[in-house]
Formats: structure tokens, sequence, C-alpha cells
């Protein structure tokens, strides 16, 4: 009965933390705005004359294959803007997922502190910190400088971001696990490695391929960022054509972009089906509802 009791009470403080934040929300927005709400006036207005006139209908030309150097292969668009600057993105995005994920699990195990005593994972902690808090976009830059501009600087640049972001997912999926199966193992004298590679890494992962194809989404659509600065990918395109006011086929890009990303979003959710223990969960395709009816 007290338990039920002190669940309620927990319930019962939800509502009142919502509000607390909504509360919160408003007088800092408030005080941003400091008075000037002119400038908020014209804003929808302004908005729908831009789109209008410079970004609608988007200009399909980057569907077109470029005028220099001349296309060699079977379809246009194999040598368009749009074909050349989405696939290396891809590219970009998907070596730099693989790197970071490689590289980041280990400093996620060292960073765990149900694996480690605090001398260990604390300073690991850190080290996530500092590689997650410059965004892709600042490494992309610090990387351009120091190789040059193209694909090789996006990748590292992105590499070293998803290994920031990504460490600190796994090392709180770590620290989530029960830690009945920990306790088992330590007591059959395995070693840490032992422990990872027996325990850790079967009971967490669900998560951590979840993770891995999230993280591989976040970075096709941030690999329109890092071009702007000269790490290749569509940005380049997009930076170049928003220098020359060509904003119909800036829009054009990000409709390419879009349409990527929804494919890769809706791939993830059919490889995250493989990974799911309980089927019980899963919704009938429209198809199925359809013969229930029937």
């Amino acid at each position: 009965m007290n338990f039920d009791k002190e669940i309620f009470l927990k319930r019962k403080k939800y509502p009142i933390f919502l509000f607390l934040i909504i509360l919160t929300t408003g007088f800092v927005f408030v005080d941003l705005v400091d008075g000037d709400w002119k400038s908020l006036e014209n804003s929808l207005d302004n908005l729908s004359v831009f789109f209008y006139e410079s970004l609608w209908p988007p200009n399909w030309k980057v569907l077109e294959a470029r005028s220099y150097p001349v296309c060699d292969r079977n379809w246009d668009i194999l040598c368009s803007p749009a074909y050349i600057g989405i696939i290396e993105t891809l590219k970009i995005a998907f070596v730099s997922t693989g790197l970071g994920f490689i590289l980041s699990l280990p400093l996620a195990t060292l960073a765990s502190r149900n694996l480690n005593r605090d001398s260990i994972a604390i300073p690991f902690r850190l080290l996530l910190s500092v590689m997650r808090t410059l965004p892709s976009l600042i490494w992309a830059i610090f990387f351009v400088i120091l190789i040059g501009l193209g694909p090789i600087s996006g990748v590292m640049a992105m590499t070293f971001y998803t290994i920031g972001y990504l460490g600190k997912l796994q090392y709180e999926t770590i620290e989530g696990l029960s830690k009945d199966p920990l306790d088992a193992a330590k007591a059959m004298g395995l070693t840490n490695f032992e422990i990872i590679m027996r325990v850790v890494i079967p009971e967490s992962a669900n998560n951590l391929i979840s993770q891995l194809l999230f993280m591989f989404e976040y970075n096709v659509r941030h690999g329109s960022v890092i071009g702007i600065v000269g790490a290749g990918g569509i940005g380049y395109y997009i930076s170049t054509y928003l220098k020359f006011l060509q904003y119909d086929k800036v829009m054009a890009l990000l409709i390419v972009l879009f349409l990527v990303v929804v494919i890769i979003d809706f791939l993830s959710i059919k490889a995250r089906s493989y990974f799911v223990d309980d089927v019980s969960f899963k919704y009938p395709s429209f198809f199925q509802r359809i013969l229930r009816r029937k």
C-alpha cells in the first residue's frame, strides 16, 4: 500500500515539474526579447516573401550534368551536383560513423562507473565531453586547416564528434545495465575485458545498434553543414549556390537531402526491428490490418 502511495506521489509531481519548465521557459524568452517585439511582427510576412520570391519553385537543374568536367556516364544525373554531393555525403557519414563507433566503444567502457573506479572513469568522461563540446562544424574548420579542403577533413571532423556523442550514449547505456549479471561475472573471477565481451556488449547490443543507426542518420544531416567550410559533401554545393544567391537551387538540394534522410530513417526502423527481442511490441503493417478487417 505504501509502495502504491509513493508511486502516486511521484506521478503527482510530474505536472508541477512540467508547469515549472513552461513557466521558466516563458520568463527566459521574455528576457531574451527584452521588449523588442517589433522584430517578430513582420517575420511571417518576410518569410512568405523570401519563400515565394527566392526559394520556390526549386531549381531542378541541380539534377542535370555539370558543364565541367564533361559527363562520361550513361545518365546525366550521375554527373549532377545533387547526385555527386549526396553520394559523397553518404560516404563521409558512413565512414565517420563506423570509425566513431569502433573508437567510442572502448572509451565508453572505460568511462563507465559500474566497470571502473572514478579515478579511471572521470578522466575518460572529460575526454568524451571535450570531443562532444566542439560541434562538427568547428572540427571541420580545424581539419580543413590541418589537412586541406576535401572529404578527408569531413571524415575526420565527423569521426571526432561521433566519438564524443556516441561515447556518452554508450556509457549511459552500460551504466543502466542490471547489476546482477555484472556481479555474477565478477564473482566468477572474470577480468574486465571478459566482462565487457561476454556480458556488457551482449546485454546492451540492442541499444548500441540503435544508437549507431541514429548516429549515421545524424551525420548524413550534418554533412550539409560541414561542406560549407570546404569539408566535402552536398554542403559544398549548398555553400557555392548561397554565395551566388541561387536560393532556388539550394532549396532543390535541401529537398534531395530531406528525401535521403527519410529513406535512411525508414531503413533504420526496418534494421532495428531485427534486433527487437519482443515481437509483441511491433505494430501490424497496413496490409495486415486490412486482412484482419476482412
